[in-house]
């Protein structure tokens, strides 16, 4: 039996927590707030029914439920793990001193992971003793319908750390892609940063409107990228591959990336398009849009099961 522990129990956490009691897994939650661990225990009792309703769950919601437990104190959650999943706000000086307790409370040969999007691990394990049992694994919200997580080791990480870490991911039913070396933003929310600089040049030059940006994701590239990957996507795109593609389109987009100069995200773009997206969907109905959007990817996920890869 695999015991991880879930160390933070906000929107990530919960959902971390489901994709390990998913897969059999017992999992022990704690949050320095009881309150958050309550909510997130209401929040996944919700979720079970929807996920066993849509065929993404294999197991009775309450057998599933009943794999989650409260922890009182860290060192209930984690003297007795084989894996922990930290989940605490991205700050350094929040990391780092839960990182020393997590340290002092597990046992020696438990893997530390930790779901922050852009702090690397070398910024908040340095001053640790066994600093090379801790990686990132970073995942796409919400983790239990988009399985990615990446992967990423501090240059002190031991090989050991990294596979058993990617081992568990693949068990939980997760899709783990390494990142080699540290890098800002590691490599998901750096693809999501390049798309989104664009996005937000055109919308400040006026080329397009918020609504018809959007567009272009949803009904265009995001169908491809629903089941392909932008390497294979441009592969497929020439008759002789992807060398073909780059030797018709390469000097374009050369021209196109010379002109994707920096753009500062100003009060005055931000509040253009926050106003946009007011005007498209109202604050109050925020929720409700979410939980849309947790559907759809159920459904998404649900038929891409059922598909070859």
């Amino acid at each position: 039996m695999t015991n991880v522990a879930v160390i933070g129990a906000g929107l990530i956490g919960r959902a971390w927590a489901i994709v390990f009691a998913r897969a059999g897994f017992q999992v022990a939650l704690w949050d320095q707030f009881p309150q958050q661990v309550a909510a997130a225990i209401g929040f996944i009792a919700d979720r079970l029914p929807e996920l066993r309703a849509a065929g993404l769950l294999a197991d009775e919601p309450d057998t599933v439920r009943a794999r989650i437990k409260p922890a009182q104190t860290i060192w209930d959650a984690v003297h007795t793990a084989d894996y922990i999943q930290e989940n605490a706000p991205e700050r350094v000086d929040v990391k780092r001193p839960l990182f020393t307790e997590l340290e002092r409370a597990a046992r020696p040969d438990a893997v530390i992971g930790s779901s922050s999007s852009g702090i690397p691990a070398s910024a908040f394990t340095e001053h640790l003793k066994t600093r090379n049992r801790c990686l990132i694994a970073h995942p796409v919200n919400p983790p239990y319908l988009v399985p990615l997580v990446e992967i990423c080791p501090a240059p002190w990480t031991d090989a050991a750390a990294v596979e058993r870490a990617g081992d568990l991911m693949r068990k939980a039913g997760q899709v783990p892609a390494t990142v080699k070396k540290e890098i800002d933003g590691f490599a998901l929310n750096r693809l999501q940063g390049a798309l989104l600089a664009e996005a937000f040049r055109l919308l400040a030059d006026d080329v397009i409107s918020p609504a018809d940006l959007d567009a272009l994701v949803k009904h265009g590239l995001g169908l491809r990228w629903a089941f392909m990957g932008p390497l294979e996507t441009i592969d497929l795109n020439a008759p002789g591959g992807l060398a073909d593609y780059c030797n018709r389109y390469g000097p374009l987009y050369a021209k196109m990336q010379d002109q994707m100069k920096p753009l500062e995200w100003d009060a005055a773009l931000v509040g253009r398009l926050q106003e946009a997206r007011r005007a498209e969907l109202p604050a109050n109905l925020q929720p409700v849009r979410q939980e849309w959007r947790d559907r759809r990817l159920m459904a998404l996920v649900a038929h891409k099961a059922t598909q070859p890869d």
